[in-house]
């Protein structure tokens, strides 16, 4: 079975150049949990946190993307790969939309 969080890191997509480094520990029975090296846990935590954000409202879909480290076009495939809505408007907001159109 594919990992939903799996995707190809595009070093080359780094243009940040002010980045802090926020770090913290992972237990080794967490990353055997997991059935993830340090590096491909890296990569998910970072993926899932900028989802959750974005789902939060608190980053916008280009900010979660530089946090996952991935193209903005790769963020918004794993939102749904990953059961993430990439509208946040409600089924209200969006019919109200539509009548104005």
């Amino acid at each position: 079975m594919r990992n939903p969080l799996e995707f190809t890191y595009w070093p080359e997509t780094r243009y940040i150049s002010n980045m802090s480094n926020v770090a913290f520990d992972v237990s080794e029975e967490t990353l055997l949990a997991l059935k993830l090296d340090e590096r491909s846990a890296t990569a998910e935590l970072r993926m899932v946190a900028a989802v959750k954000l974005f789902e939060l409202g608190r980053l916008s879909s280009g900010a979660a993307a530089k946090l996952a480290d991935v193209p903005r076009v790769v963020f918004l495939a794993k939102l749904g790969e990953l059961g993430a809505a990439a509208l946040r408007q409600t089924e209200a907001e969006l019919a109200e939309d539509f009548a104005r159109a």
